[in-house]
């Protein structure tokens, strides 16, 4: 399949070539053909596009064991980076241009509550970059390290969306009529948009990664 093609029945994928530094141009170029000019593999790709795409998507056990763990490391660092430097700084600019004309109490209040969501996600994204990358690294190597496991990281794995959808309801039902209707949209726009994004990450690091990690696991 041509990945133009792939990108024309969903165009969201642009961001999943994005974060796994695909640049556009490919031409007439096939998914297999991207993957192999980018050192990516062909196996990971598809189960990052169909979880990202799929409702209720399962992959099979052989998807998962031909997968490549490091690939689906890359794209979701890729994508912490993404959405602490490039979306979250966006929704900021949005809603505070948004609240310029409310009063300073219904500020502070939106301002606390963002920084504190702002504040909780990076917690959640240092947590996988320092804790469960580096043992995911480890098992790649042959090494065992003691005292973690992916069970732990399941225990202890929050959703990160559910917050957002807090945002935009009061975003959407209970902001003055003084705020700008088409910024208020915009804003909105965003906050569904990134709301669905962290919403597919979840599932790429529950259904794809951790499966994946608990079969090296059970090699060691």
């Amino acid at each position: 399949m041509k990945l133009a093609d792939l990108i024309s029945l969903n165009y969201k994928l642009l961001e999943v070539l994005s974060r796994l530094d695909i640049g556009l141009g490919f031409g007439e170029g096939s998914i297999a053909d991207a993957c192999a000019s980018h050192g990516i593999d062909i196996d990971s790709f598809l189960l990052i596009c169909n979880e990202y795409t799929f409702d209720g998507y399962v992959a099979s056990s052989d998807q998962l064991a031909n997968g490549s763990p490091s690939d689906i490391m890359k794209y979701l660092h890729n994508s912490h980076v993404c959405y602490m430097s490039k979306e979250m700084t966006k929704l900021e600019t949005l809603l505070q241009t948004l609240l310029e004309p409310t009063g300073e109490t219904q500020k502070k209040m939106l301002y606390k509550f963002f920084h504190d969501y702002k504040t909780e996600v990076k917690k959640h994204f240092e947590y996988e970059e320092d804790t469960v990358f580096p043992y995911i690294r480890s098992l790649l190597r042959g090494e065992r390290p003691d005292g973690y496991s992916m069970e732990k990281f399941e225990e202890n794995h929050t959703n990160i969306d559910e917050k957002l959808g807090d945002l935009k309801n009061i975003v959407m039902k209970y902001l003055p009529e003084c705020c700008d209707p088409i910024m208020r949209n915009d804003a909105l726009y965003h906050i569904f948009r990134l709301e669905e994004d962290l919403y597919r990450h979840t599932l790429i690091e529950d259904h794809v990664l951790v499966p994946m990690v608990t079969i090296l696991e059970s090699h060691e």
